[in-house]
């Protein structure tokens, strides 16, 4: 909602003054990975090669042909050579794939097919290098590979990888349509765990594996005790005498890890944590533990007033303390794990009936994943549908489609033959022929 969309939010409350503004949490969790990019500058500049070479390869579909014939000749060679399983679906020829600022897991699957096909783009450089039709394109393409070739280059490369690993679980969990925000958000603690783990632990194997990945593809490793020379390496310009391993330890291994985890914590988690302390005071696991009739009440003002006026607070007040000795206390209700299964024991219950603030609050939360899951579906959706050859489409016919579209699950349960019928049966109808 900023830059160009900047007011867009405001436009909204204008035309609907009931709804409320929650950002996607995955894309959000995505805006604290690139901040990362733009934060340590030899991130930055890793990304804005490994862009640059994804988008030189991706601009001709010859090169793109190249490249997998290079990638089905490499498949094909691990095979004989027995380095790599077979079976079905497996070793497919892929491409690769650029890296969006917003799109969901878009820099984690960029990396690892870069990996992947590593060994198959530096043969394609030099076979440009070589047979370019060109001197533009014979350039470019060694320039390329001289950047492929840096130890900087494939340090930042696996660095990144691992980091996204660990945190593309957490991204996948906050795009389940059906996924309890209270669960999903768990994958929060446990990413930012592993990623300590991974500063405090995981250096010696990682940089291992850093050497090893550079031997195997003919990379020149630096001497990692030598003293690291900065600029034009001209011994003037040393500011300071540090080795070349402690160089990337710290300044770049360390440093990438602590801007993550201050992402994670500060970009990624300021505009959730309010509402998650609300869906955690609403929990019924381990018999209401964080049930807190202040914080709960306190929350509504903040999030929904609009759907709570002055009246209805103190309302809700009289209803939670009832709720806390009725509700928490009854058997029935002691060993839920999740906000859906209160809303269903309350109707089952027909509690629902006197404590139908509590059930109207507990079906806005619920609507949370709907909110940042579907709803970006949906977006995503509109641009398969209303396409450039497509652009006249009406809004009414547009909307029925996207509903066929986003609800296709249901659609396909649907017999098309039987709607065909019932609109036979409709009557004749004119046809205006041209």
């Amino acid at each position: 909602m900023r830059g160009e969309w900047n007011g867009l939010q405001a436009l909204f409350l204008r035309e609907c003054p009931s709804a409320y503004y929650v950002h996607c949490f995955a894309h959000r969790l995505q805006l604290a990975l690139v901040a990362v990019a733009k934060d340590v500058h030899d991130v930055w500049l890793f990304f804005q090669s490994l862009s640059s070479i994804v988008n030189f390869i991706s601009a001709s579909a010859k090169r793109h042909s190249q490249l997998k014939s290079i990638r089905e000749n490499e498949i094909d060679n691990l095979i004989a050579a027995g380095e790599v399983p077979t079976g079905t679906g497996a070793n497919q020829v892929c491409t690769l794939q650029r890296a969006g600022a917003t799109r969901w897991s878009s820099h984690f699957a960029s990396v690892k097919r870069f990996i992947e096909m590593f060994g198959s783009t530096c043969t394609l450089f030099e076979n440009l290098i070589n047979e370019g039709s060109n001197n533009s394109i014979r350039g470019e393409a060694k320039g390329a590979l001289k950047v492929m070739k840096t130890f900087d280059f494939a340090f930042i490369l696996l660095l990144m990888h691992e980091m996204l690993e660990k945190s593309d679980i957490l991204c996948q969990a906050l795009q389940m349509k059906d996924q309890d925000i209270l669960n999903a958000m768990h994958f929060v603690s446990s990413t930012k765990l592993l990623l300590q783990e991974m500063r405090d632990d995981r250096w010696e194997s990682f940089i291992w594996y850093v050497v090893e990945f550079c031997r195997s593809n003919d990379i020149d490793v630096p001497e990692l005790t030598d003293r690291y020379m900065d600029g034009t390496r001209r011994s003037c310009q040393q500011k300071n005498n540090i080795t070349v391993e402690d160089y990337y330890h710290f300044q770049i291994f360390n440093a990438v890890i602590d801007f993550q985890l201050m992402e994670l914590n500060n970009r990624f988690m300021e505009k959730t944590t309010e509402l998650l302390k609300l869906c955690e005071a609403l929990n019924p696991t381990d018999g209401f533990k964080s049930f807190s009739i202040d914080a709960i009440c306190g929350l509504v003002e903040e999030f929904y007033p609009l759907d709570f006026n002055k009246e209805e607070i103190p309302d809700l007040k009289r209803q939670l303390d009832h709720y806390k000795f009725d509700v928490i206390r009854n058997p029935q209700f002691q060993n839920l794990n999740s906000l859906p299964q209160l809303c269903r024991m309350l109707v089952e219950t027909k509690k629902s009936q006197h404590y139908f603030l509590i059930d109207r609050l507990i079906r806005l939360v619920l609507t949370l994943p709907v909110s940042i899951a579907t709803t970006e579906r949906a977006f995503s959706g509109m641009k398969l549908i209303k396409t450039s050859l497509r652009n006249k489409m009406e809004n009414e016919f547009l909307a029925n489609t996207m509903i066929i579209y986003i609800e296709r699950e249901i659609a396909f349960g649907i017999d098309t033959k039987i709607l065909i019928d019932k609109f036979d049966l409709l009557g004749n109808r004119r046809l205006r022929l041209k």
